[in-house]
């Protein structure tokens, strides 16, 4: 069960991560990239950083190589910005909650069409 605390790092940390990849991390290649979640864990050492590409999946593969190349970089800049005891070591992972959702609507869109 994540705390207060918790639940406020995961806010501050998804925030500031997002504003770092949009106007910061200027590297062409990571494409469009969107931080979906981040989860702290009780002792605030790391943070999963959940994160979804838009594009093809060797552009994903891409832009996951060059965050976690950028990990350094990033947790820098946290550490710059936001007022906190330690920055935890980020954990980038790809989220693929949407691809799985858009799957699933089509499955049952072709389910509808079938008994109609």
């Amino acid at each position: 069960m994540a705390t207060v605390k918790q639940d406020r790092m995961d806010s501050i940390l998804t925030k500031e991560i997002s504003r770092i990849l949009q106007f910061e991390l200027k590297n062409p290649k990571l494409g469009f990239v969107t931080v979906t979640d981040v989860h702290c864990t009780r002792d605030m050492s790391q943070a999963k950083v959940y994160v979804s590409f838009l594009g093809q999946q060797e552009r994903n593969d891409a832009g996951m190589k060059i965050l976690n190349q950028s990990k350094g970089f990033i947790r820098s800049t946290i550490a710059k910005n936001v007022k906190m005891r330690k920055v935890p070591e980020l954990i980038f992972v790809q989220d693929t909650s949407l691809e799985q959702g858009r799957k699933i609507e089509k499955i049952i869109q072709e389910i509808n069409e079938k008994e109609a």
